[in-house]
């Protein structure tokens, strides 16, 4: 007999992330962009213009996670980033500002990278409590660059276990659509805590109709994650960080 702890039922009706939890991830709003370029100004100066967008990018959504310049992102975001300048994109000061960043951590298995840059985010995402279970039914809203702003929450399609009920990575699902672009992007509960990042959207495909089926997302094992950035802020000398 098992005696790993159940789940708790499913949530029915609970309230789904209200307008000011929108609001707040848009203040957390951050991009990266993988590119041959050492310098990407002129592009974002030029509201992502065609015209000027880098022939080579390749991009998707982050996550601030720590007040440091910490911040998560998918791993296949980077699949092409060997010998190529990643950026992290913020708004600062009314207007979207790329930093430099370094690849920190990656996990290819679960999808899940960490990059640092000089920059301070102090108004990061907290992360839901590692000690509870975020039960099948749990309100969230995501925060991909794609289609974030624009779409309703939706609710966890697969509970979350605590931290201890897995060793590495847990993934699990949602029924919000995602698009190109939103993979690396925050899913936060009605409180606007993080519960975890995008991963990927399934579909079926009978002939040419493609009907939405759900989005995976991915959950760290947050304290082992916060270890991996720990380790790296005493390996590297005190950085030049950028404030806001």
């Amino acid at each position: 007999m098992s005696c790993a702890p159940q789940p708790p039922p499913p949530i029915v009706g609970a309230t789904p992330p209200g307008k000011s939890i929108y609001q707040s991830a848009a203040r957390r709003f951050a991009a990266v962009v993988v590119s041959d370029r050492m310098d990407i100004d002129d592009w974002i100066g030029d509201r992502f213009s065609r015209q000027k967008a880098p022939k080579d990018a390749d991009g998707g959504s982050a996550v601030p996670i720590t007040a440091d310049g910490y911040f998560l992102t998918a791993d296949h975001v980077l699949a092409s980033s060997t010998g190529r300048q990643v950026f992290v994109l913020l708004r600062r000061d009314g207007r979207l500002r790329a930093y430099p960043a370094r690849i920190v951590w990656r996990g290819s298995g679960g999808d899940v990278a960490v990059l640092q840059a000089d920059v301070a985010t102090p108004d990061h995402y907290r992360w839901t409590p590692t000690s509870q279970w975020l039960p099948q039914g749990t309100p969230v809203m995501h925060a991909g660059i794609a289609t974030g702003f624009s779409s309703p929450a939706g609710k966890l399609i697969t509970p979350i276990p605590p931290d201890a009920g897995f060793s590495g990575n847990h993934r699990f699902k949602h029924d919000i659509p995602l698009e190109p672009g939103d993979s690396g992007g925050p899913v936060v509960d009605a409180n606007g805590l993080l519960v975890g990042i995008n991963s990927a959207v399934e579909y079926l495909v009978p002939l040419e109709t493609a009907f939405f089926i759900e989005s995976e997302a991915n959950r760290p094992n947050v304290r082992r994650l916060m270890s991996v950035i720990e380790r790296d802020r005493k390996r590297r000398p005190a950085p030049a960080v950028s404030m806001p």
